[in-house]
């Protein structure tokens, strides 16, 4: 980072950015990339892009740019979430997306965008659902964008290359600060007449940085080193799993983790003395009930032994108290 060479990335003159939004465009076979120091913001300008004012978009009920964005494509652009329930398996079925499609009739906003997660709760979302979802998406005029904040853990996952699973979106917005482990940054990968259209609206929202080059190296360094580990994480999340699945009082979601992520749940209780119970001991999750436990890279397999150990005692403490 400290060695990067930058410029000033607002008159597109900083070589290290251009350096990653054209590598991840040719990764994820798209003509190219944006840089954004969020995978929100990122999430947000794509979704303003293929939508203007009175339009809608369809979204899972859980998903990242309906639930946990703040609302910024309602707040800020106007757009109308139309959002539906998942199935067990992370998808939106593709009936309740055909029957929430508006008909052209002003009563109706206008339906523009369809857009998945991937991976959603840690669940891989499958090639065959998503080109039968892009099929759909095709038929009824829609745009089709791909929140792909881990969208390399269901790379990796499935022994895929990024692009077998990112080509079919128009759009898609990709975190390299999750498992990848850069301090900040995301790309938005698209054609290259939306992406200039996503570059007015970056710097309408805030997005527009000067010698950001310092933070396109971490992120290039991350692509270059990290993936192929991610595997790791979805071991070690699995490991855990196992360790706990026959805890009693506990019940793990699944009965294991998918990709890196774990949920756990407290039947009968709010989860808050099991959340503070581990946090006094160093154990750090987010969630209540359920909680979910995210393996990254800087997680050992001794360090998943500990965090077995420090549930197991919760929940033996609560097996002698009763």
């Amino acid at each position: 980072m400290a060695a990067a060479a930058v410029g000033d990335d607002v008159y597109d003159e900083d070589p290290t950015v251009k350096q990653l939004e054209a590598r991840l465009a040719e990764m994820s076979g798209h003509e190219a990339g944006l840089f954004f120091p969020s995978g929100t913001q990122s999430n947000l300008v794509a979704l303003l892009c293929h939508c203007q004012r009175g339009d809608e978009y369809i979204v899972g009920q859980d998903a990242h740019t309906y639930k946990y964005e703040g609302g910024g494509a309602a707040v800020l652009g106007s757009i109308q979430p139309q959002p539906l329930e998942l199935a067990a398996d992370g998808t939106i079925p593709l009936d309740k997306i055909e029957a929430a499609i508006k008909a052209d009739d002003f009563h109706f906003a206008r339906t523009r965008l369809l857009a998945l997660e991937n991976t959603i709760g840690g669940k891989i979302i499958s090639q065959d659902y998503i080109q039968q979802a892009r099929s759909l998406a095709n038929r009824h005029g829609l745009g089709f964008h791909l929140d792909g904040a881990r969208v390399f853990n269901a790379a990796v996952g499935q022994g895929l290359p990024l692009e077998a699973i990112t080509r079919e979106f128009d759009s898609v917005s990709i975190c390299l600060s999750k498992g990848l482990g850069a301090p900040v940054g995301s790309v938005l990968v698209g054609n290259r007449a939306m992406l200039d259209e996503a570059k007015r609206w970056r710097k309408m929202v805030g997005g527009g940085m000067r010698q950001i080059g310092i933070l396109a190296a971490a992120c290039i360094y991350a692509i270059e080193h990290n993936v192929d580990r991610l595997i790791d994480d979805h071991r070690l999340a699995q490991a855990l799993a196992e360790k706990l699945v026959d805890t009693e009082g506990l019940y793990v979601h699944g009965d294991k983790a998918s990709t890196n992520m774990l949920y756990l749940s407290t039947p009968g209780s709010d989860g808050q003395a099991f959340h503070s119970w581990c946090q006094d001991r160093g154990l750090l999750f987010g969630g209540r009930n359920p909680a979910r436990l995210v393996v990254h890279k800087q997680i050992s397999a001794a360090q998943i032994e500990q965090a077995a150990d420090t549930i197991k005692q919760y929940f033996a403490s609560q097996s002698s108290a009763a």
